[in-house]
């Protein structure tokens, strides 16, 4: 039997078809770009290419997705043909295909505003609680398609996870102001305490989503880094970032200030994995303790299937101003 990868071109899509075939799965990828790791290229609006590449399926990751860069590049339309109706023709096809588990993967940018707390108040503690409010039309499609994966459990007995993946992306930001305040790997390792995972880390999330999925039915994980912090730190870290990580990884500033980096004035969100480390057995490698343990040591903070892989980008054509038209 065949598992089935979308977006098998992608940074996720790879990461994941890599790790499966070394693991001897047989895999099908699935991609509107043709890539080294996709054998089925064409897209998942196209309803019969979608029930072609299903056939002899047992598992399902869905990582296919126009992301949040492609937000100033396509038409709203075209979130919600790929975003929607490609998850819609793969939760049918699997349903009619009796798959035995369906991962979609979805993002924390569901949460929209409920991330920004406001003047004043402390930072945000994020878990799978929190109601999403989407602020574009990336947010809202990705939330309409975790919806969809519910109904298919619900109406279908479909066994479906959704993972909320943080930021795991290669590329520099996408915020101006912090590419001209920041080193590059500076900016990365902060995001470590709050809204950053390795790949690899998200890639271990899916695997053990696969082999839960028939048991738990249905369930949405926040898939990101564990923190150092807890409820306690949340006044402080909004207002003395610095102070609330020397509580907790206070090795940091020796090494920040050998490479001349720097902490957040500020942290408004902290994104909660427990969750996942609690019912999927989650156990995330890379975490800004971590991370400062290798730089330490001269080493790359990358894991090996992140530098495998390495940076993609997201569009074709080259901007003015930083790696994508999103300012």
């Amino acid at each position: 039997m065949t598992v089935l990868v979308t977006g098998s071109s992608g940074h996720l899509g790879e990461a994941l078809v890599r790790t499966l075939r070394d693991r001897g799965e047989q895999v099908a990828g699935l991609d509107i770009i043709e890539g080294p790791f996709t054998t089925h290229v064409g897209s998942v609006a196209d309803r019969a290419f979608v029930k072609h590449s299903m056939q002899g399926v047992r598992r399902v990751f869905h990582a296919a997705t126009l992301h949040k860069p492609h937000v100033a590049t396509h038409a709203r339309q075209d979130f919600v043909d790929t975003n929607i109706t490609g998850t819609l023709n793969l939760l049918e096809t699997a349903a009619a295909a009796y798959v035995e588990s369906f991962i979609y993967t979805s993002t924390t940018s569901v949460f929209g505003d409920a991330l920004v707390p406001p003047d004043g108040a402390p930072a945000a503690w994020i878990t799978e609680d929190v109601q999403p409010i989407p602020k574009n039309i990336y947010g809202v499609t990705k939330a309409a398609a975790e919806e969809l994966c519910q109904l298919f459990h619900r109406n279908h007995g479909l066994a479906t996870m959704v993972l909320r993946t943080s930021r795991f992306f290669p590329e520099r930001d996408d915020n101006k102001t912090v590419r001209d305040g920041f080193a590059d790997e500076n900016i990365k390792l902060n995001e470590f305490l709050y809204r950053r995972v390795d790949i690899e880390d998200i890639v271990s999330a899916h695997l053990l989503a696969a082999e839960k999925a028939p048991l738990i039915g249905f369930r949405r994980y926040i898939i990101s880094a564990t923190t150092p912090f807890s409820p306690e730190d949340l006044p402080l870290l909004r207002a003395n970032a610095p102070s609330a990580v020397r509580r907790h990884v206070p090795e940091y500033e020796a090494e920040f200030e050998r490479r001349g980096w720097t902490m957040l004035d500020s942290i408004d969100r902290v994104y909660v994995n427990e969750r996942a480390r609690n019912e999927l057995g989650f156990k995330p490698c890379y975490d800004f303790r971590f991370l400062i343990e290798r730089l330490k040591a001269g080493e790359d903070m990358r894991s090996p299937l992140a530098r495998r892989i390495g940076s993609k980008g997201y569009h074709a054509e080259s901007f003015s101003e930083g790696p994508y038209p999103v300012e």
